[in-house]
Order: structure tokens, then sequence, then C-alpha cells
């Protein structure tokens, strides 16, 4: 049975690079392909928008630098909250799916892509008490010559910047993500994304931006059999 899973994802997969192929990044691939060698991002090794060499950036704690964006600008973040900002990372990077949502106007970027109301708001647990001097990630840096990001203004905690999981999610990336109304056609960056991308990828989601009730069912439905699956497979391996 989570021999189907793994099928079920492949497929989905497949649907997804054929139609949408990688973000237009400085890291990014043309179209996906495997990596079977990724030291971090592996949820995406099976296809993948980015070389596994880039991978080794993440692949140590704590992380220093992304290319020339620093995350330590206001000191080291906790383990809780880099863990999350690599989740965040290698989606952007890595996923073959973050094409279903790339931006109009900008090649390399994404727009409104559905988050769990639950990620965001574990996201903001883990990194509430960490400090930041930016609002929104992408536009607040100040940048030098040799293109490393600098802070203008105070660090403060992200507890002081954002109010709560939503209003991080929907601003520190700027438009790149909202919070679903959905507790399951939306993403987790883990494993069970799977199950929310077959219905995501939809025509009727790409149709309408509502989300109907069969849908949700459906959903649902799916993760539900997904964890029973997961649950099974650990009991076999204790």
């Amino acid at each position: 049975m989570l021999r189907f899973a793994v099928t079920l994802f492949a497929v989905i997969t497949s649907s997804t690079c054929q139609k949408y192929g990688c973000l237009e990044g400085d890291t990014h691939k043309l179209k996906p392909s495997p990596e079977p060698n990724m030291h971090e991002c592996t949820l995406y090794s099976k296809s993948s928008c980015c070389y596994a060499n880039f991978t080794e950036q993440l692949a140590h704690s704590p992380v220093i630098k992304v290319n020339n964006s620093y995350w330590n600008r206001c000191g080291q973040l906790s383990k809780s909250c880099e863990d999350f900002t690599k989740k965040i990372e290698c989606f952007y990077r890595c996923s073959p799916h973050a094409a279903r949502w790339i931006h109009p106007h900008y090649p390399a970027a994404i727009q409104s892509v559905p988050l769990c109301q639950s990620f965001c708001d574990d996201w903001y647990e883990a990194c509430k008490d960490d400090s930041i001097c930016i609002h929104n990630w992408l536009t607040d840096w100040e940048w030098d010559e040799s293109g490393e990001n600098h802070c203008k203004n105070k660090c403060i905690p992200y507890s002081e910047m954002y109010a709560n999981g939503t209003d991080m999610c929907q601003n520190m990336w700027g438009e790149s993500f909202k919070v679903s109304e959905s507790s399951c056609l939306c993403l987790q960056m883990n494993e069970k994304d799977m199950m929310a991308m077959k219905y995501l990828l939809s025509e009727s989601s790409e149709e309408s931006s509502s989300i109907s009730s069969s849908e949700e069912h459906a959903c649902q439905k799916k993760l539900l059999k997904f964890e029973k699956l997961k649950g099974e497979e650990g009991e076999q391996t204790r």
C-alpha cells in the first residue's frame, strides 16, 4: 500500500514537471530531474529543480549564508527556527511543484503558495524568540557592492516583527505564500504534500480560487489513509 503512495507521488511529480518545469532563479534547473546525492532538501530528491551541490550550503548547522544571503545578521538562528527556514528555502529552490505558483511578472518568483495554518503556527512558534531586522526578506535588506545583505534597522524578536503565524507566512516572503482556508489542500513542506498536490494540480483548482467541499473531503480522506499507511510502516520497522 505504501508503494502505491510512492507511485502516486511519482505520477503527480511527472505531470507537474511536464506542465510547469522550474522557476527561472539563479540556481534553478530548466526542468526537474533526480538528485540522489542531495545533502539537504531530500524531500525533492526524486525530482528536483536544484542541483545536489547547492544543498551543501544547508547541510550543516548553523547555516551562515545561502549564496550571498546571510542568515545570521541578528545572531545565529535557533535550531528549530533554522529547520523551518530550511524548509522554505528547499521548497523555493528545489521543489518541482513551486512553478505551479510562478509569479505572473517575475519568473524567478512564486506567488500565493497555499501553506497550512498549522505549518505557519508551528513556524512562528519555532522562531518567535529569535531575532530579525527585516519584515520582508525579499525587499527590506540593504545590499552592498559584493551582493551581501545587511540590516537597515535594529534587530527585534520575531514575536515583535510579526503578530502571529499568519502574519509571518503572508509577509516574510512578500506575496510568495498565503495561509490556506483548508487544512488539507495546503502544503506543510513534508511527505503529506503529495496528497495535497493531487488536488492542487487539478483543473478545478486552477479555474477557481475557492475550495469545494468535495475536494476538501476527498483530500482529508486520502490524507487519513496516507497517515494510516505511514503508521503501519512504522510499526513494521520496530
